[in-house]
């Protein structure tokens, strides 16, 4: 069955006036509790027709994404993020048979023990239940959030940016045809409508929505974590380091670099802030050669800028000021911060750094187990680009964000981390004394 192209613009204004109309909390919490009695192989095989139905209507969701890249300028790095094109589309509908093809995450036993009183206790991975993600202008998310929420027995409320509307609508009608087609509620997904009076709504629903998961820049997921009354997880804002330490090696610390900062600016594992010892400044023109190719600008202070001038296009250069450090980019710019030593280093990263990712590049062990122990981030590397903070990466297949904070989970949140737990206690009448 093909969706016909234009009944996502119908689709967007029904959206609207469910939401208005209905009791869109009471749908979600009783769509949740019905979820939690699907049997894994249907939701197997729902998840398996999506990413078919994707293939097959891949005009429909590109259409609709155009209209909505009609309203961003092309230089806006977000439009990166907002562009689906049919290879995305194709490695979306690979990314949602992958989840259907790993194992539930439910039902397992964490924990098991016999009471001397003849009580029995488990403890046991059970669903949040409604799980609301509040997000910007990234469309394939989407995808993500339903099929990671749908495997792991939760319904899911999307709040996504106004820059994506028209494709988030065309999205959520796609899923929702196959939801019908093996009858299941259709309230499984919810799209919100655009506008803070919707945002706002989510994050006061105390009692129905379990979870909110804000996906974004620092200032998205501030402003959800400051105003949100439904419990948050902190996911996305990366002010991200790379410390290039006394022995680190130019070849590879080149490499580490360029992949850092170049791969996709727009991503909360991208390279924002180079920390350079000041023993290796004379290697910073060879350390940032291959950035120019991307024209890439560098905000540098006054040490650094010394050993850029003239090796370094001077076009992209830049002096630092008091906006550059703790900035997350999301585009061609990085800032160049000259330490004295690694103590020096941990401590820039203590104050600017936003816990996401950091990366140390040195050929010293005890230097690299330093900054290991010391750094306080959901993932530290040493000798390897921080763009692999992903949880397709880390072999978690797709993954719903990068948690920053440390309650729950923290790093990138799978399966396993959209669960939480419950005990169950069978007993044979006792009673306690």
């Amino acid at each position: 069955m093909h969706l016909n192209p234009p009944n996502y613009r119908i689709f967007a204004k029904i959206e609207r006036l469910r939401f208005m109309e209905q009791n869109w909390k009471e749908a979600a919490l009783n769509a949740s509790r019905k979820l939690n009695l699907i049997n894994e192989t249907v939701i197997n095989n729902v998840l398996s027709k999506l990413a078919d139905k994707i293939m097959e209507n891949m005009n429909v969701l590109l259409s609709a994404n155009q209209i909505d890249l009609n309203t961003m300028d092309k230089s806006n790095p977000m439009y990166d993020r907002l562009q689906l094109n049919e290879a995305r589309l194709t490695d979306i509908a690979s990314d949602i048979r992958k989840v259907a093809s790993l194992p539930s995450p439910l039902n397992k036993t964490l924990e098991e023990k016999a009471l001397a009183n003849g009580l029995n206790l488990r403890k046991m991975t059970v669903p949040f239940g409604v799980i609301g993600i509040i997000y910007e202008a990234r469309p394939n998310v989407s995808f993500d959030v339903f099929s990671l929420c749908f495997k792991s027995g939760n319904v899911c409320v999307l709040k996504g940016g106004t820059d994506a509307y028209n494709s988030n609508c065309a999205i959520v009608k796609l899923i929702q045809s196959v939801l019908t087609e093996y009858n299941l509620d259709i309230n499984t997904i919810h799209l919100m409508p655009a506008g803070r009076e919707a945002t706002a709504e989510l994050m006061d629903a105390v009692g129905y929505v379990d979870l909110i998961i804000p996906r974004g820049g620092s200032g998205l997921i501030n402003f959800v974590r400051d105003n949100s009354r439904v419990p948050v997880i902190e996911t996305g804002a990366g002010v991200v380091h790379t410390y290039f330490d006394e022995t680190g090696d130019i070849v590879k610390g080149a490499a580490i670099i360029n992949n850092a900062k170049t791969r996709r600016v727009s991503v909360c594992n991208a390279l924002d802030c180079l920390l350079i010892n000041e023993k290796r400044l004379a290697d910073l023109p060879a350390l940032c050669e291959a950035l120019a190719k991307s024209k890439v600008v560098l905000e540098a202070d006054n040490k650094a800028m010394t050993f850029l001038n003239s090796r370094y296009p001077i076009e992209l250069l830049k002096k630092a000021d008091e906006n550059t450090y703790g900035t997350e980019f999301k585009d061609y710019r990085m800032g160049i911060k000259t330490v004295s030593n690694i103590d020096a280093a941990i401590a820039h990263i203590s104050k600017y750094g936003s816990k996401h990712s950091e990366c140390i590049i040195t050929q010293d062990v005890n230097v690299a187990d330093k900054f290991q122990k010391e750094v306080d981030a959901a993932c530290v590397y040493v000798n390897a680009p921080t763009s692999f903070t992903d949880g397709a990466q880390f072999g978690m297949g797709a993954e719903i964000g990068i948690s920053t904070q440390k309650l729950h989970a923290r790093g990138p949140m799978a399966l396993p981390e959209l669960c939480s737990y419950k005990w169950l206690i069978n007993g044979d009448g006792q009673i306690r004394k």
